[in-house]
Parts: structure tokens; C-alpha cells; sequence
């Protein structure tokens, strides 16, 4: 074998997709379920050439993540040829709260430009995406958006700086306007009384999503991805392929 044939011939290695949001994408543990981040199913539409590092945290907003040092977490491991997923925009709503509160024309952008720039200063590749939308309909039964001037300021920043956006905030809206009120509750961790464990008086959560809602929002994911040429058609699979609602896992709780 010539000098130098097998360090060529080895495998490439394992590119990471990166999650930075909030709860809508977290990981959630066995004492929380069925509740259901969409950055768990994603792996599911993803090949086995991209691993998920999910660190996606409950409640953070663009600002209380930096603020946490969970950015600079992220920017410590992340690699050439990495993908970095930002998604915030329902905690920087909270208004009340200056933890976490940003003005989505000013400090949002000013934030979301942080991920941006630490994610092209080590050679990986940012994506922005506009906050998943949560499940809320008008008197006449049509699907209405919830995150104000977020989205749009996101997809402003997006095109000033060059960065692939997926717009999840228009894909979800449209695809909690096809379910209609009622089937949609199904994809949302709505639940009767006694139906779970974790929530015996039952829960009507119209934010977080169960594993049917989580699945799909990764679907969303995963094809805004591939529409955008972030994802190759080799870094993608079962787009078009049902995926059952029991490949969701629930770890036990972190010690």
C-alpha cells in the first residue's frame, strides 16, 4: 500500500448540526414527557454522517443564552464544516423580564449576531431560523402568528449578512392552519386528565409540542435545510417518510 493510503482512504469525519433555542427544540427527560423538543426527532431526518448536539435550554431567550456562557460552550467545541441551528424569539418576547428580554429590531439583531459571527469565525456555518409557532386560532378557525416583529427582524438580519435562514415561523403557521383547531391539539402536549403521569390533572400547553408535533417541526427542519443547500440530498432522509411517534425516548433526568 503506498506511503500515505490509508490516512486518504479514511473515513471523513462526523459533522455536528449544533442547536442553540429554547424549549421548543430541548431535550426533555423522563420526567417531563411526552412533552417533546423538535431538536430530538431531528437526528431522524438526518444521515448518519451529522450528529445533534442539542443544547437547546428551557426559558432562554437570544440574550440570557450569552449571557449563561451557553454560547461560548457551543463556540469552544464547534468545528470547521459544523452547522450551527439558532433558533430564539419566544422568550425574547418576555418583556417583563431583562434577563431575557430583547427589542427584535435592535438588541434581537445584535444578539443573533453574535451566533453568527462566532460560528464564521471557527469555520462553521450558521443557520437562522424564526421561532416554531405556537398553537393559537382565531373565532373563524384559521391558524394567527404570535411572535410580533421577530421573524420578520430575523429574516431582515438574514438577508443583510448572508445567512441561510428556514423560515419554521411561516412553515408551522401554515401547517397549524392545514391540522385546523382541533387536530392540531394532537401535535401539542395537549393531554386529558390521568393521561400522563407527569400531568394528572391533565395540560393544555399550546407552546410544546409531543412527539407527533415534534417530529413534524423536525421535518420542517430538516427540508428547510436540505431547500436552502445548507443539507446536500446524502445529509437528509425520510423527508417524505412517515416517522412513528415511539422512536421518541425519554432519558431519565440528569443527575
Amino acid at each position: 500500500m503506498p506511503a500515505g493510503a490509508g490516512a486518504a482512504a479514511a473515513k471523513p469525519r462526523t459533522r455536528t448540526v449544533w442547536i442553540a433555542g429554547d424549549s421548543t427544540a430541548a431535550q426533555k427527560y423522563a420526567d417531563a414527557a411526552p412533552e417533546t423538543g423538535w431538536g430530538m426527532a431531528l437526528p431522524f431526518f438526518l444521515s448518519r454522517s451529522l450528529t445533534v448536539a442539542n443544547h437547546a435550554v428551557n426559558g432562554r431567550s437570544s440574550k440570557s443564552f450569552i449571557d449563561e456562557g451557553r454560547l461560548d460552550t457551543v463556540l469552544a467545541d464547534i468545528r470547521p464544516g459544523d452547522f450551527l441551528l439558532v433558533q430564539f424569539g419566544h422568550n425574547d418576547q418576555k418583556a417583563a423580564d431583562p434577563a431575557r428580554y430583547t427589542e427584535p429590531w435592535t438588541t434581537y439583531r445584535e444578539h443573533l449576531l453574535r451566533y453568527v459571527a462566532g460560528a464564521r469565525a471557527r469555520g462553521a456555518r450558521p443557520v437562522l431560523l424564526t421561532p416554531v409557532e405556537r398553537r393559537r386560532f382565531d373565532a373563524g378557525g384559521d391558524a394567527v402568528p404570535t411572535h410580533g416583529e421577530y421573524p420578520a427582524a430575523m429574516r431582515a438580519l438574514a438577508a443583510e449578512e448572508g445567512v441561510p435562514l428556514v423560515d419554521v415561523q411561516a412553515a408551522s403557521l401554515a401547517e397549524w392552519d392545514r391540522l385546523g383547531p382541533e387536530p392540531s391539539k394532537a401535535y401539542f402536549n395537549w393531554l386529558a386528565p390521568g393521561e400522563s403521569p407527569n400531568h394528572p390533572d391533565g395540560e393544555r400547553d399550546n407552546t410544546h409540542f409531543r412527539p407527533r408535533g415534534a417530529i413534524e417541526v423536525a421535518r420542517l427542519v430538516a427540508s428547510g435545510l436540505r431547500e436552502r443547500g445548507v443539507l446536500a440530498a446524502r445529509d437528509v432522509r425520510r423527508l417524505e417518510e412517515p416517522v412513528p411517534d415511539a422512536w421518541i425516548t425519554w432519558p431519565s433526568p440528569a443527575a
